[in-house]
């Protein structure tokens, strides 16, 4: 599904480097688009914007923390991606920038689930892992059944002999 692109934002004063984030809204560099990037916290202790990195076509874009970024991205296609310390994807999605326009992408990282929405409130994930709250609450039944089981089982071994 398609959605036609976001007005452009205004022209404004200074240079613009493509690829870095800022806090507040700026102008496309011609040629090139801008991404609106939005980012939760999530429900760790530590923040996930901060032990994730947030890549555009493998590069990475320092974004300091949680909060709505712009990043100047040229006019075409892009790979979306946030990975984890290691670089192992955590959260991805592809884009294809309008020259002028304005993207909005949301990365939540929730409590089940991670996933990326656009500006109209549509999941464009095309890879979201399970949060680290899922994975180990996995991990532990996994290793719970495993221990339990095996427990279970050299009781039932030794006492039938």
């Amino acid at each position: 599904m398609s959605y036609p692109p976001h007005p452009s934002y205004p022209p404004g004063p200074g240079a613009v480097a493509p690829l870095t984030a800022y806090p507040q809204p700026i102008p496309p560099p011609p040629g090139h688009a801008v991404l609106v990037v939005s980012v939760n916290r999530g429900p760790y202790l530590v923040p996930a914007p901060a032990t994730s990195k947030f890549k555009i076509d493998g590069r990475t874009v320092p974004i300091p923390g949680e909060g709505t970024w712009h990043v100047a991205v040229p006019a075409g296609p892009h790979d979306v991606r946030y990975t984890d310390f290691i670089g192992i994807p955590v959260i991805t999605t592809a884009l294809v920038a309008q020259p002028g326009a304005a993207h909005h992408l949301s990365f939540r990282f929730g409590g089940w689930r991670n996933r990326v929405h656009d500006g109209h409130g549509t999941d464009v994930t095309r890879f979201g892992m399970w949060s680290n709250y899922s994975i180990l609450l996995v991990t532990l039944a996994v290793v719970g059944v495993l221990c339990c089981g095996g427990f279970g089982l050299v009781a039932a071994l030794s006492g039938t002999s």
